[in-house]
């Protein structure tokens, strides 16, 4: 097999080149990382479960109407996509409070919020992600009132998606977030979401005994990361084989 050149490497996901022109594919890594990297480890099979977790996500959104950068799964751990240009903004969509708003503030986790609260943060690791309002996205040109109107619909949409499909399965969607890309077909240009939608992305509390299943289980070790990721994944329905390996994560220096 050709070598293949690798695009981009994050926390969590590898990008190759794809086999055709405006596609790339999209390999899950079993790295988890928290507080901007600062606490790291090796867990055995989270790459394989949030392939499989995100592929089944943004399966569902495309089947709706909601378009996403999804095209294929390849194997367990890699995806293929389209290649998008991506706006620097994390999209956050809260139901409830928890983490950095619950602390900003001063309300108690847990609490629910009077609607669906979307917030915006600037893509900057050095920076730690800071929040910007919509008035710093439009002076600073990295996005239009337009993608700003584009991307509100689109965290919304997808909202009421997930947490339909959480509902169901007896999980309260926390929070989550999502990121935006620009495709263009010939000179018309549209949004659609991109990255991954998995545990690493969202907050999930099972409704009955708020038992957390997600990255706060590793953020607050609260107990083993792959376990509450083959939770979600048992519940929906999506349940990959765990890889052979340790249970344990692997801490790395």
């Amino acid at each position: 097999m050709a070598r293949r050149k690798k695009v981009y490497e994050g926390k969590a996901k590898i990008l190759y080149e794809g086999p055709e022109p405006g596609t790339l594919v999209q390999y899950f890594k079993d790295d988890a990382t928290a507080f901007n990297a600062e606490k790291r480890a090796t867990i055995e099979g989270k790459g394989v479960l949030n392939n499989r977790l995100s592929e089944f996500f943004m399966t569902g959104l495309n089947t709706i109407g909601v378009p996403t950068h999804f095209i294929k799964r390849i194997n367990m751990r890699e995806q293929l996509i389209r290649a998008v240009e991506i706006i620097p903004l994390e999209v956050v969509v809260r139901n409830v409070a928890a983490g950095s708003i619950a602390k900003r503030l001063g309300i108690e986790e847990g609490t629910p919020l009077p609607r669906p609260i979307i917030e915006f943060y600037f893509k900057d690791d050095a920076l730690g992600d800071p929040l910007v309002a919509e008035e710093h996205i439009l002076a600073f040109g990295w996005a239009t009132q337009q993608d700003l109107d584009d991307m509100v619909s689109l965290g919304l949409r997808v909202n009421d998606f997930l947490s339909g499909l959480f509902l169901g399965v007896g999980i309260k969607l926390v929070d989550f977030k999502i990121e935006i890309g620009r495709i263009w077909d010939g000179d018309y240009m549209r949004l659609i979401v991109a990255d991954e939608i998995s545990p690493d992305s969202c907050r999930l509390w099972d409704i009955e005994t708020g038992q957390k299943l997600d990255k706060d289980v590793f953020r607050r070790d609260l107990g083993d990361l792959a376990d509450a990721y083959t939770e979600v994944a048992r519940r929906l329905g999506v349940m990959p084989q765990r890889e052979p390996g340790p249970t344990k994560p692997t801490l790395i220096n």
